[in-house]
């Protein structure tokens, strides 16, 4: 697992419904700017606890896919990934991901012999892919429009 990073676990029903309500609950509060205070409250004691507005929209998200019972992992952009991790994370083989470092399209370090992709470049590299595949459905739906289908 990456550095940083926390396991990921499938929710319970019981979770799966305490985060969908915590996610509507926090809706009314995506656009604000102010931070967000949460009311800490067991058996002997209440604190209150502030969360910056700039995260409520990615614990929306987390609870979003809690709620459709998804497993949600946390990783740091800087953090660096095994070839495994990274592999799982682009849905690809170990080696396909082996070939497209070594093609240079996706930056990484040697750590003795062991290849260490950064999250970023990881996701700078999808980004493009997915830009590209865009681009050719586009192409593909004006050809389409074109010749009337």
């Amino acid at each position: 697992m990456a550095q940083g990073t926390i396991a990921p676990t499938l929710p319970s029903d019981a979770e799966a419904n305490i985060a969908r309500e915590s996610s509507r609950l926090l809706a009314s509060r995506l656009g604000s700017t102010e931070p967000l205070r949460l009311g800490l409250i067991d058996d002997s004691t209440k604190e209150t606890i502030e969360i910056p507005a700039s995260v409520i929209g990615m614990l929306m998200q987390i609870l979003e896919e809690m709620a459709k019972g998804n497993a949600v992992t946390l990783i740091p952009v800087h953090a660096e990934l095994t070839t495994q991790e990274a592999a799982d994370l682009l849905l690809i083989s170990r080696p396909s991901l082996i070939q497209l470092l070594e093609e240079g399209q996706i930056e990484f370090r040697r750590v003795g012999t062991h290849r260490r992709v950064r999250f970023e470049g990881l996701v700078a590299y999808k980004r493009r892919v997915d830009a590209a595949r865009r681009a050719v459905l586009a192409e593909l739906a004006a050809y389409d429009q074109e010749i009337g289908l």
